[in-house]
């Protein structure tokens, strides 16, 4: 199973809209829904592991809180420039989540509970 942090996106979310309202018309069943899903988990998953190429610094006047959890880090950062190629960017906080990438490219990744 892959990670399905990418379902919280405005893409996941108009995802799981359009699948709900394909299930309440009895176009498709609850389990295909899941399914598709999964397939949603997996797609982008792989898509950023292979292919997005882009390179950010990020910069933060403070750590305020980190985490590691399940194979999941998780930091807070406040006062952050953030550079890229194109200009940069200050912000106030940042969250940032973690996962370890090995095997989302269309190898095994481990089943969460």
């Amino acid at each position: 199973m892959s990670y399905q942090l990418y379902r919280n996106t405005t893409l996941g979310h108009t995802l799981q809209e359009s699948l709900d309202e394909l299930v309440q018309c009895g176009q498709i069943t609850p389990q295909l829904a899941m399914k598709v899903f999964v397939q949603f988990d997996k797609a982008i998953n792989t898509a950023l592991a292979t292919r997005v190429k882009n390179r950010l610094t990020i910069k933060a006047e403070n750590l305020n809180t980190y985490r590691f959890c399940d194979n999941v880090w998780t930091f807070v950062l406040n006062g952050v420039e953030v550079k890229e190629v194109t200009g940069n960017t200050k912000v106030d906080k940042v969250k940032i989540v973690a996962c370890d990438g090995k095997g989302t490219a269309g190898k095994g990744i481990e089943e969460r509970d």
